[in-house]
Parts: structure tokens; C-alpha cells; sequence
């Protein structure tokens, strides 16, 4: 068993309902293809660098994927035809970083940056 981090880009004017159909429709499709789904992340909508069809938003929705290649195989293949989506990626890694949670505000963090700025 192979391990993939996977990222789907939604469209920004995509409602949390369809945000959570999009989530739900991949998580189903890697486990028919005997697949496993570790963990999922929604980072929400964050700015895009560049203009993807018109949107400068997107909704980000982070896998993390136990399974071959066939599983990956098949969610792209899905991906590229649905229009609700911007954007897709696949990165294989060699462990899981289940502890990090890159895109939540937590107040340890704002409290970090508060001080940094007032030492300006």
C-alpha cells in the first residue's frame, strides 16, 4: 500500500453542501477501489496565485490516501470531468504528518504573531 496526499480545488462559489457531496463522492470512489481514506482536511477557501478559469478563490479539500495506483488512477480520471472543480494533485509521500494542521487558527499561533508585531 502505497501513501498520497491529495488536494481538490473547488470552485469559490461552491456552498458548504456541495463541499461536503464533493468530499463524500471521492471518499467513496477511493474506498470501491480498495483504497482507503486516512484523514480529511478542509482548509476552506483560500486565494488562488493566479486566475483558474475565471475564479481567483477556491475551495481546498485535503485527502489523506492509503492505496496503489489504481485508487489515484480513478479519482483523477473522475476529477478531470467535473466541473465543479478547479484543480486537482496527488503527491506520494513515504509517512503521514497527522498531527500538523496547516490551515486552522488556533490561539497559540495568534498569539505568536500578536507579539511579534508589537516587538516592531
Amino acid at each position: 500500500m502505497n501513501l498520497y496526499e491529495h488536494t481538490i480545488i473547488a470552485r469559490q462559489d461552491a456552498s458548504p453542501s456541495e463541499i461536503k457531496q464533493l468530499t463524500e463522492k471521492y471518499s467513496k470512489i477511493v474506498e470501491k477501489n480498495d483504497g482507503e481514506v486516512v484523514k480529511t482536511e478542509n482548509w476552506g477557501l483560500l486565494n488562488l496565485s493566479y486566475l483558474i478559469k475565471k475564479n481567483r478563490k477556491g475551495s481546498y479539500i485535503h485527502f489523506k490516501i492509503k492505496g496503489d495506483g489504481k485508487v489515484i488512477e480513478q479519482l483523477e480520471k473522475n476529477e478531470a470531468i467535473d466541473k465543479k472543480l478547479l484543480r486537482h494533485l496527488t503527491v506520494k509521500v513515504k509517512k503521514f504528518d497527522l498531527n500538523t494542521n496547516y490551515f486552522s487558527k488556533n490561539e497559540d499561533t495568534e498569539k505568536i504573531d500578536k507579539k511579534d508585531k508589537t516587538k516592531n
